[in-house]
């Protein structure tokens, strides 16, 4: 490829996206011909305009919705509108608007890859992915481009492209991922605020040290649409031009300006004096941001209306819009986000209480200063150290550099600084460093940096603004070993000075952790893994193969390896097992479907004494060579294990895992007898149960699922059939969607009801319906169309043969708000759920007890508006369950949305869990 003529800034952001460039063949001033590129998109159907920013919005139009040449770009028509016009269309039509797509590329509880937006949409609306939403933004960028200058191509040019400082590897990876689908290979991460900061200094660059004065450190403050940046920048005088250094990056911080449209959204509804569905409340976020932005801008009027938009006929109790004022707007951003607060107040922590209405994990604690009073608690006894200060007092920011749309009302950013000079009485207020465009800073920083790596301004030290670590047992003890220390700059790569001895051709899986806190001086430093300062990345999985393909029967190679970790030129991290004694090397991906929690690694404790005689008894029964055993003997495994190791209710995770090794090394010899194959299926999937929770899992339970297609040797047998489904309801949360589709299928016929008067049609003989039925209840990675077909199905079963247990609890799973390890965009629809607990209360069983469970799941309140039922039916059944004799305990969950608890996990799961299991999402399949 040709040198690039044009260094290109795009700023991609939550609520605006932007691009700015360099003509590399100018003359002149290059500091001062940085340009923003206005893009052309839709402003009204068929009418398209320049505007300085694109919004970050989609809209999926539907198929008869706009008029023919309405979606006419002067590069042509695209299917998925981008920009003002989603925006705007959004506001109107309930259900169809992308948006915050970058708060979900961050999002570890769901699956980043997967057709998930927009959240909570009724059925029928297409839907994208976050990293899709994200490249079509781009993707619209670059045609924009090209449009403009086409005979020099974005994807030729060279392309810095922003992200959060807080972005952890993998929500950074995703950023590459969406900016290729959109046909950009040449590019260049930079951080946000560094990039505001470069901004800053390009208008500066011509007396940098005397706009610095007597400055030593920079709080850099980026509250944008969906996460507020932190950032310290440290001064260091030298000759000339100072030298530079960002020395903190603030944590992942879901905190900007959609919280803020959330909040005045929720005032509004209270004024319309009913509650939106989750299509409609998206509408009316949307419409509050439009509304917030014109009565905040310089100029604009002291009052709006906001409108919202009915569904069908059905109006909202009579009332479609409510009027707000601009004083209302702005008090309730100053006081629920900028509350004069002191530096030692604790962050608030409120678990699943902050607000997720638009299904995302916002911060718990919506209070900006509080947030940057922990940031420089955090960071000051380091920063006092680098300052030469005494150490043990909060330090205090010489200068403080706002960027973020939410600055634009300049009361705002009065206030943020007011709070922070307060901390430090009798020294005056905290400088405010000028930014005059607050939208298009971050776009035209990146493309300063572009210049800035080619020497012609002066570039920020500082290198990584994370220490990265990986996990390995020393000596027994879990440990974590630095890969890269914090500030760590170079390109090479660097060597663990530890081997690691791995298996080839069997499944590997490295922890990895950050801290943007410890103070590690060099790879191969050596730390406690549960160390509270180090936050957990998603582990990387893999097969290490071997060069060359092992023989059949032969046991698997074992190769000593070296870690080597380093810098990628886009600035991400890249991992690389490398063998000591032969030429070959494997790089480590990162798990990009992966949830942050995946797996924890467990305690490392060691097997009970007596546990290699309990693995021989398994080997006895399922070992290469049939040994006479008597019958009773295979029967009575179980229980020969349990007086061996003692009750089985306290094997822990590491017991049960070994057991299952020794259970799936035998499991060609579970068809030997009936009784084989029960005792096969019970103690697998009691020893593998979650399916999720401890490491390698994920490849424990892929390798269990090629049973099933295998299928049941011994039909005849009913216990057979009942261990059978026993088995994968047990380990279903570690089985992928088109495992537990495949499940599904098989049950489909038994489960479905058959007309009065017709025969039930042939299918392969299944019997065990009970516990086949809680199979199909455990199922929580089935799209939430056959949730709500087998939930029907279930209801006309209870119905007709009345009140049972196992279809209750798998009503209840079916239908659950909160699930127990699947994502919440597969759960059935509000609708679905209320209509359930209606049949549900027309019931009056014997025994009511069996009620509480169905119902405490299908009206549990989870916090996120796409699927909470309505709140009235939810005081019903609390009403009914007191009626019944509930314990306040057991209703505390239908009054608030908090985590589930331990004895709730066992209870959903419909068994004891393993002792010292702590069960986090596993990964988004």
């Amino acid at each position: 490829m040709a040198d690039p003529r044009y260094i290109v800034g795009i700023d991609l952001g939550t609520t605006n996206s932007a691009l700015a460039y360099v003509d590399l063949q100018a003359t002149g001033d290059l500091g001062r011909s940085i340009r923003d590129l206005p893009v052309p998109q839709l402003i009204a159907p068929g009418e398209s305009a320049a505007r300085r920013l694109l919004p970050s919005s989609a809209y999926l139009p539907a198929e008869h919705e706009l008029a023919e040449g309405a979606l006419q770009l002067p590069w042509g028509e695209r299917p998925v509108i981008v920009g003002e016009l989603a925006k705007v269309q959004g506001a109107r039509v309930p259900g169809r608007l992308v948006g915050s797509a970058k708060s979900w590329l961050s999002h570890p509880g769901v699956d980043r890859t997967a057709a998930i937006l927009p959240w909570g949409a009724p059925e029928g609306i297409a839907r994208l992915s976050p990293v899709q939403a994200s490249a079509l933004y781009l993707s619209h960028l670059r045609e924009a481009w090209d449009h403009q200058f086409p005979g020099a191509p974005l994807a030729e040019q060279e392309v810095v492209l922003t992200v959060p400082a807080s972005f952890d590897e993998v929500a950074r990876e995703l950023t590459v991922r969406a900016a290729r689908e959109a046909g950009l290979e040449n590019l260049t991460l930079q951080e946000e605020p560094q990039a505001a900061f470069y901004d800053w200094t390009a208008r500066n660059k011509e007396n940098l040290g005397r706009a610095l004065g007597d400055h030593r450190l920079i709080l850099i403050c980026d509250v944008g649409g969906g996460t507020t940046d932190l950032t310290l920048i440290l001064v260091e005088p030298a000759d000339g031009s100072p030298n530079l250094r960002r020395i903190a990056v603030g944590d992942h911080i879901l905190l900007g300006g959609d919280n803020m449209d959330v909040a005045l959204a929720r005032s509004v509804e209270r004024k319309l004096g009913a509650r939106l569905d989750a299509s409609q409340w998206s509408a009316l976020v949307q419409t509050c941001r439009l509304t917030k932005e014109r009565l905040l801008e310089p100029g604009g009027p002291d009052k709006a209306s906001v409108a919202v938009a009915g569904r069908g006929s059905r109006l909202i109790a009579g009332a479609h819009s409510a009027e707000v004022a601009k004083d209302e707007v702005l008090s309730g951003i100053l006081d629920g986000f900028f509350p004069r607060v002191l530096a030692s107040e604790p962050l608030l922590r409120g678990g699943r209480a902050g607000l997720q209405e638009l299904g995302l994990p916002f911060a718990s604690d919506p209070a900006v200063t509080r947030q940057a009073a922990s940031f420089l608690r955090a960071h000051s006894p380091e920063t006092a150290e680098l300052l030469g200060l005494p150490k043990g007092s909060l330090v205090r920011p010489d200068a403080i550099l706002l960027n973020g749309g939410v600055f634009s009302a300049p009361q705002i950013g009065e206030r943020l600084v007011e709070v922070l000079s307060g901390w430090f009485p009798g020294r005056g207020p905290i400088a405010v460093l000028e930014n005059d465009a607050l939208d298009l800073a971050v776009a035209r920083g990146a493309a300063w940096f572009g210049l800035v790596r080619r020497g012609l301004g002066r570039r920020i030290g500082g290198g990584t603004a994370r220490a990265y670590f990986v996990g390995a047992d020393l000596e027994g003890q879990p440990r974590a070993l630095c890969l890269l220390p914090r500030y760590f700059e170079q390109t090479t790569e660097v060597e663990l000075p530890q081997p690691f001895h791995l298996l080839l051709d069997r499944p590997v899986r490295f922890p990895l952790y950050a801290s943007s806190t410890v103070p590690i001086e060099k790879p191969g430093d050596i730390l406690d893994a549960g160390d509270e300062r180090l936050a957990a990345l998603p582990p990387i999985q893999t097969v290490l193969r071997s060069p060359e393909p092992p023989k059949k029967g032969a046991p698997p190679a074992e190769v000593q390896v070296r870690l080597r970790a380093g810098l990628t030129e886009i600035g991400t991290l890249e991992l690389w097992c490398v063998a000591t004694e032969r030429d070959a090397r494997w790089k480590l991906e990162f798990q990009l479907r992966t949830s942050v929690e995946e797996e924890v690694p467990t305690s490392v404790s060691p097997m009970p004494k007596r546990f290699a005689e309990a693995k021989e008894k398994v080997e006895l029964v399922f070992g290469k060579k049939p040994v006479p055993v008597e019958k009773r003997f295979v029967k009575d495994l179980g229980r020969e294990l349990e007086r061996i190791l003692g009750p089985r209710e306290t094997w822990t995770t590491p017991v049960c895992r070994e057991l299952w090794s020794a259970l799936h090394a035998g499991l060609a010899r579970r068809r030997r007898t009936a009784d084989h194959e029960r005792v096969w299926s019970s103690l697998a999937g009691y020893c593998l149960r979650p399916g999720f929770g401890a490491p390698l899992d994920a490849w424990r339970a892929a390798e269990t699922f090629k049973v099933f297609e295998q299928g049941l040797q011994f039909q005849s047998d009913a216990h057979n059939w009942d261990a059978w489904w026993i088995l994968w309801r047990r380990i279903s949360g570690g089985l992928d969607a088109s495992a537990q589709k495949r499940l599904y299928d098989i049950a489909t016929p038994a489960l479905r009801p058959t007309p009065p008067g017709k025969a039930r049609p042939k299918a392969a003989k299944v019997e065990g319906i009970a516990e086949l039925i809680r199979m199909v209840g455990s199922l929580e990675r089935l799209e939430a169309a056959a949730k709500a077909e087998a939930g029907c199905w279930l209801l006309e079963r209870l119905e007709t043969e009345g009140a049972t247990a196992h279809v209750l609890w798998s009503i209840g799973r079916l239908g659950a708000r909160v699930p127990f390890y699947g994502s919440g965009h597969a759960c059935v629809a509000p609708n679905i759920a209320e209509e359930w607990i209606a049949r549900l209360l027309r019931f009056e069983p014997p025994k009511p007890g069996l009620l509480f469970f169905p119902l405490i799941q299908l009206a549990r309140l989870s916090g996120d508006r796409a699927r909470d039922i309505d709140p009235e039916l939810r005081q019903r059944v609390i009403e009914r369950l007191e009626g019944w004799g509930a314990l306040e305990r057991d209703l505390s969950v239908l009054r608030q949305a908090v985590e589930t608890s331990g004895a709730e996990e066992q209870q959903i799961f419909g068994e004891t869990l393993p002792p010292g299991l702590r069960l986090v999402s596993p990964p988004p399949q």
